[in-house]
């Protein structure tokens, strides 16, 4: 085994035994951002695939998106999938979430809309910076200024809008 995939496996345990932002994440589609060419699609996928929790990686080459399906029942940090695809040498353009909707009542969930979960299932989007293009985030922060959390910028929270 690779010192790069140790090292990784590693840093990914050691994410998980820290922080109280797991959850129990069924699937993430995460846009990335900076792709030129298959190599850098093939990058992303190597590092996404790596990971312990990982079931399966599917690639859309057009619109540069990574479906990730995860073992049953893993707990992982929304922070994870952000380190994977820099270590990669990209950025998240956009990170979409399945979980179970119990996930939201953490404390390091942050809803910004009032929406109304009722189903067991939620698909969400994180807001923060590095998980939306630089663009996003500006216009975000102008419209989130009332968040007094959301200008922090505390990487162990996570400003979420629910999809569903």
């Amino acid at each position: 085994m690779k010192k790069s995939n140790i090292y990784l496996a590693l840093v990914t345990v050691l994410i998980l035994s820290f922080t109280n932002a797991n959850a129990q994440i069924s699937k993430a589609e995460i846009r990335a951002t900076g792709l030129t060419c298959s190599m850098c699609s093939n990058a992303i996928n190597k590092q996404l695939k790596a990971m312990p929790e990982v079931a399966n990686v599917e690639t859309d080459l057009n619109t540069n998106t990574f479906t990730v399906t995860l073992k049953e029942n893993t707990a992982i940090n929304p922070i994870v999938f952000k380190e994977s695809v820099e270590k990669a040498g990209f950025f998240i353009g956009s990170l979409v979430l399945t979980s179970k909707s119990n996930t939201l009542k953490n404390d390091n969930y942050i809803l910004i809309d009032d929406k109304n979960i009722d189903s067991e299932e939620v698909t969400f989007q994180v807001l923060d910076k590095g998980y939306v293009t630089d663009k996003e985030f500006k216009k975000l922060s102008k419209s989130l200024k009332k968040v007094a959390t959301y200008a922090v910028n505390n990487e162990d929270d996570f400003h979420i809008k629910v999809l569903n």
